[in-house]
């Protein structure tokens, strides 16, 4: 049974020039500063940002990680939304391994902050009974808020407050390129108000593995130490940054695709009886629905549609779909008839 597995667009495999150019990949120690096709991506990365410099890292989470740790000391705080990937989905890193707390403000429907929120939530400096404020974390495109887009303003008005405290924004940007082709906005534009960020070129863009750590040259010199401490340094890394540079070439454009084919899903899913789903919150390949209770539970409503030959995430209490390269309108169409068959197979049960 072919399966389709919609449970994230990490599922992605790399194309064929990808493979091609891992086979070819020009090589040397990355740990030395020597490997040419990383110095190569790094550089790419650092120029489509906007920034002085970039670090390729293993994963978005060790790239966030390093980023929390290059901006901060221990004892310091940071601003995050309640919703972020950072919070949820990153075992507490920040506070295990880097001794800083984290402060949650709300997020808005579609991932942004309320800057009013933020402004309060920072502490004053130099009061003993208080951690010090030091970075604020932002994401883009914002999972957990329906795969929802930040704009240039959005990020602009943290930004103005970060700069009036003396803090530093960091960016979780994993997605960052689906939210530049849906606002159809350069990513350099779309990150210009932040000092840091990361992006994931294990996504929408089909490379096997790996992440880009960006910012200025003082603080990729001291992310750069953090990454060997973490065990993350790399020696002939260019076998990774090999498929990175062709994703970065070819790769971004098409997630257009993506965020079409989940605009078909989101339609088709608001026309079946029992699936309740919010057309109006999808922007990108991220969408959130949930079973009628009255049906049947989640968690038998999943287990079904896996047996079925469908793979969906079921995540913070309610049922995510992730669009990939390897999910086209045919797939949609699919995985909408199954999951129609999955409700009333779950509803006579």
């Amino acid at each position: 049974m072919n399966v389709i597995d919609l449970r994230s667009d990490t599922v992605t495999l790399p194309t064929d020039e990808m493979r091609k150019a891992i086979a070819n990949a020009t090589l040397g120690d990355d740990v030395s500063g020597e490997d040419p096709t990383v110095n190569k991506l790094e550089k790419k990365a650092a120029d489509l940002t906007g920034k002085e410099a970039a670090l390729l890292v293993s994963s978005g989470t060790q790239g966030n990680l390093i980023g929390i740790l290059a901006n901060c000391q221990r004892g310091d705080e940071i601003i995050v939304g309640e919703n972020a990937h950072i919070f949820w989905n990153e075992s507490a890193g920040a506070a295990a391994l880097g001794g800083v707390q984290t402060h949650l403000v709300r997020n808005q429907l579609q991932g942004a902050l309320n800057p009013s929120e933020v402004s309060s939530a920072i502490r004053p400096k130099g009061n003993p009974h208080f951690p010090p404020t030091s970075l604020i974390c932002l994401e883009n495109t914002q999972n957990m808020s329906n795969g929802g887009v930040l704009t240039v303003d959005d990020t602009k008005a943290i930004w103005d407050i970060a700069n009036q405290n003396q803090i530093k924004v960091h960016l979780d940007g994993a997605r960052i390129f689906n939210a530049a082709v849906y606002l159809e906005t350069p990513v350099k534009e779309l990150v210009k108000y932040t000092d840091t960020l990361t992006f994931c070129l294990s996504k929408g863009l089909s490379a096997p593995v790996g992440s880009l750590l960006c910012g200025d040259g003082d603080f990729i010199t001291k992310a750069r130490r953090w990454r060997k401490m973490l065990g993350g340094g790399m020696r002939q890394a260019g076998i990774i940054a090999a498929a990175g540079i062709v994703a970065l070439d070819s790769m971004i454009e098409r997630l257009r695709d993506d965020h079409t084919t989940a605009l078909r899903f989101s339609d088709g899913l608001s026309a079946i009886p029992g699936i309740i789903h919010d057309p109006s919150t999808v922007q990108t390949n991220i969408l959130f629905f949930d079973v009628d209770p009255t049906i049947g539970t989640m968690s038998k409503f999943v287990g079904e549609l896996e047996k079925m030959g469908v793979r969906v995430h079921s995540v913070y209490g309610r049922i995510r779909l992730v669009t990939h390269r390897h999910i086209t309108q045919k797939e949609v169409d699919i995985a909408l008839e199954t999951i129609a068959k999955a409700l009333k197979s779950i509803a006579y049960n």
